[in-house]
């Protein structure tokens, strides 16, 4: 079974100690990608060195809405040195970027800037965008139907991007679909209480669905409250192939090829 972690945070300060033991485990799982998004300028920067140190690993930039600010000055210095790393060979998204309404930890006209500045640059640099979404959903899909319209044409416009972690609900998962968009699926899938989550992601179409960790966070069962990794993607994997009612492996080789088709990987 071969998988692709589309969403990891593995420059996170959590694997300082261990990361090369990580990365094993993630190998010997059947783990053979792993997309590092940033959060801003130095983990966009981290996770461009990480991809260049060990070959399963590819890197995401952008900023993450909590980690703009409320008083980040003006964009475009730091956008144009976004821009720069995007150019990098092991960079296939622009992400995480997206609206927080949870932590709110940056006034939300500010969030809106950003995002939009951030979903031109991916539309310019003919990249796919991570897309972070916490309580914002009716925003964040105005937000993108106001987007996708212009990409008629370009590179994305089949493919613009994921709503990583999905959360909302089944209708809303309709209008990201309806977009071109995939979703992503992370450890809560394999909650009991998890309902909603267990229904959308038996029914995502199978062309759409990517799998996801978000390591080290939303660590699925049997190890929920500890730290997550990629090497536990395959019980989120197994959870949706139950709910699905198909082989694991054959999940793991539609969301292998989702995948790549989304990020185009070297």
């Amino acid at each position: 079974m071969e998988l692709v972690d589309t969403h990891c945070h593995l420059d996170h300060n959590l694997y300082d100690e261990d990361r090369e033991d990580v990365l094993a485990r993630a190998s010997d799982a059947g783990v053979r990608r792993i997309v590092v998004p940033g959060l801003d300028l130095a983990t966009s920067r981290a996770a461009i060195a990480l991809a260049e140190q060990y070959d399963p690993i590819y890197a995401a930039v952008g900023f993450h809405p909590n980690d703009i600010g409320p008083n980040p000055g003006s964009p475009e210095p730091k956008l144009a040195e976004l821009w720069q790393l995007s150019k990098h060979p092991k960079v296939v998204a622009i992400g995480e970027i997206g609206l927080d309404y949870h932590w709110d930890k940056t006034p939300r006209a500010i969030q809106w800037k950003w995002l939009k500045l951030q979903l031109k640059l991916a539309a310019e640099r003919s990249l796919p965008v991570i897309l972070h979404n916490r309580n914002s959903t009716a925003d964040i899909l105005a937000i993108l139907e106001d987007w996708h319209r212009t990409l008629g044409g370009t590179p994305i416009e089949d493919r613009p991007g994921v709503l990583h972690s999905f959360s909302a609900s089944w209708l809303d998962a309709q209008q990201t679909l309806d977009m071109g968009f995939y979703i992503g699926i992370t450890g809560p899938v394999t909650f009991k209480k998890a309902q909603e989550t267990k229904q959308i992601a038996a029914s995502i179409p199978d062309d759409r669905l990517l799998l996801e960790t978000d390591s080290p966070y939303l660590t699925p069962h049997p190890y929920r409250g500890k730290r997550n990794e990629p090497g536990y993607l395959r019980y989120i994997a197994e959870e949706i192939a139950i709910l699905r009612e198909m082989p694991p492996n054959e999940l793991a080789e539609i969301t292998t090829k989702n995948a790549s088709r989304l990020f185009s990987f070297t």
